[in-house]
C-alpha cells in the first residue's frame, strides 16, 4: 500500500484531543500521558512538540522538554517541571504512531525530521527511555544505549539512550 508523503509541524492546542487518542492506543495502561499532560506539553513548548500529518490527519507526534541536568526517572518533569526551553538537552517523552499507520516506516521518518529540528535549534543531546524491544531502532537511528532505567514509569522496565547531536 503506497503511503502518502507526511508533513510536519509543531502541535498547536487544537491537536490536544486527537494526540491524547493516539497515546491511549498506543501505550499500555498507565504508560499513557494524560489529556492534561499532553496539553501542558503543546503550551509550554510546542517548538519540541511534533506532529506528523498525512492527508490532513494527525497520525504520529514526539513530544519533549529540555533540561540542563537531566535525570530520566524524574517523573515529575513529565510535567515539565524543570523544564528550560533554552537548556541544549532534550528529553522525548513520547514517540507515537497511530497504531492503524504503524510497520509503514513513519516513526523513523518522524524521529528523522524531530532530530534536524532539534539540531536547528541548537540542542546537543536528546535523551529517551525506550522499552527492550525499541532499543535496536533507536540505535539504527543513532541513539547510543546507556543503561537499564531507574524508572518504572507505567510498571515497566525501560532503557535510557542518548545522541549527541
Amino acid at each position: 500500500m503506497n503511503t502518502p508523503t507526511p508533513t510536519f509541524r509543531s502541535a498547536v492546542p487544537s491537536d490536544i484531543t486527537r494526540c491524547y487518542e493516539i497515546e491511549s492506543s498506543a501505550y499500555e495502561g498507565d504508560e499513557a500521558a494524560t489529556e492534561e499532560k499532553i496539553a501542558t506539553r503543546i503550551r509550554q513548548y510546542a517548538q519540541g512538540f511534533l506532529v506528523m500529518e498525512l492527508d490532513g490527519r494527525v497520525t504520529g507526534f514526539i513530544n519533549s522538554g529540555c533540561a540542563y541536568n537531566v535525570v530520566m526517572s524524574d517523573e515529575q518533569f513529565k510535567e515539565l517541571v524543570g523544564h528550560d526551553p533554552d537548556a541544549p538537552n532534550v528529553v522525548i517523552m513520547s514517540v507515537v504512531i497511530d497504531p492503524a499507520y504503524q510497520g509503514r516506516g513513519l516513526a523513523s521518518l518522524l524521529m528523522r525530521k524531530f532530530v534536524s529540528r532539534m539540531r536547528e535549534q541548537g540542542k546537543k543531546t536528546i535523551h529517551l527511555m525506550c522499552k527492550e524491544r525499541h532499543v535496536e531502532l533507536y540505535r539504527r537511528l543513532g541513539y547510543d544505549y546507556v543503561k537499564p532505567s531507574e524508572s518504572d514509569h507505567g510498571g515497566m522496565s525501560w532503557h535510557e539512550m542518548v545522541m549527541i547531536l
